[in-house]
């Protein structure tokens, strides 16, 4: 799959988040996703979320996925965004 059908994905079962997906190899993803709906969530509720988003895919086209998953309120917090 392509990235950009990944996050189209995301965004369909999220409405109004920011989602951006990467992969090398179109088999592995990297995917930031900041929504409101993550608000009160811990992560793995969020992980599954994304995970229902993508439904069968993952496991087939989508082989393996590293998923952030952020409230804009954290995004903006000091030190959240140290790796970018």
């Amino acid at each position: 799959m392509h990235p950009a059908q990944v996050a189209e994905l995301i965004r369909a079962a999220l409405p109004g988040a920011e989602v951006a997906v990467e992969s090398e190899d179109q088999t592995h993803f990297n995917a930031r996703v900041v929504s409101e709906s993550f608000q009160g969530l811990r992560a793995l509720a969020r992980h599954q979320l994304i995970y229902r988003a993508l439904g069968t895919r993952v496991g087939r086209e989508i082989h393996a996925l590293s998923i952030e998953a952020l409230t804009p309120q954290e995004l903006l917090a000091p030190g959240a965004n140290a790796g970018g």
